[in-house]
């Protein structure tokens, strides 16, 4: 007797077709469709039109309220951005007859980029005239994520900081403003500033270690050409 090859479909014409019977027709499903909606439509109808609404709704809010506003307030940045070129700092701050400052750009559109970048520029422009308190506030409302301005941003945040005596809020900001190696210009100007934070923590290992990153990664920058001083000042002289 052959072997049944367990694969093969059972050839019982009548469990075949008990098997067809047990299947619902494409009719059958569509009335079947069409009584669970008459049942749940209006619960239907309502998710639906709330769908609707939301995508209308985030349409409008874009192209009718957000682009608008985005343009107003880079209008307004700019000419404020024109007085910090010339460094006209109250002006840029301030404003004048001929345009707003960074502080009305912030007060009026603070929740667009321009308003945002209005933060930066009203961090450096108070920790330029002393007013570390203030800079702080503004350089740690500025969101500078993926932008140049970043290290900027974090190492001025850490010279307020320590104007204002909080070193290790200082030491924070300078690792933040120095973590990128590839940027050869700013990375070792904050890198130094990092390693005096430390030192003046007291964290001699520390500051060692941040003058020794200068040395070895940035040698031809300035910073890397008084490293040596800086350990040898910490009893290290081997490197």
């Amino acid at each position: 007797m052959a072997k049944r090859d367990k694969y093969t479909a059972p050839r019982n014409p009548q469990s075949i077709q008990g098997a067809a019977e047990d299947v619902p027709s494409a009719q059958e499903t569509i009335k079947g469709i069409e009584g669970w909606y008459e049942t749940n439509k209006k619960i239907v109808n309502g998710i639906l039109i709330g769908i609707l609404a939301l995508i209308v709704g985030v349409y409008a809010y874009n192209n009718f309220y957000l682009k608008p506003r985005n343009k107003k307030a880079s209008d307004a940045l700019f000419r404020a951005e024109q007085y910090f070129g010339m460094d006209s700092l109250n002006v840029a701050l301030n404003g004048d007859v001929s345009g707003p400052g960074m502080l009305k750009v912030i007060d009026k559109y603070g929740s667009t980029a321009a308003g945002n970048l209005a933060h930066y520029y009203a961090g450096i422009i108070y920790l330029k005239q002393g007013q570390f308190q203030k800079a702080v506030d503004h350089l740690s409302d500025f969101d500078g994520h993926g932008t140049l301005v970043e290290p900027v941003a974090q190492g001025s945040l850490g010279d307020a900081y320590m104007e204002l005596g909080k070193t290790d809020k200082a030491i924070s900001a300078y690792q933040k403003a120095s973590a990128d190696d590839k940027n050869e210009m700013l990375t070792p100007l904050y890198l130094e500033r990092l390693g005096l934070a430390y030192e003046k923590a007291g964290n001699t290992e520390k500051a060692i270690a941040a003058f020794t990153r200068i040395k070895t990664k940035f040698s031809n920058s300035s910073q890397g050409r008084n490293a040596s001083k800086y350990l040898a000042r910490l009893g290290e002289y081997n490197l």
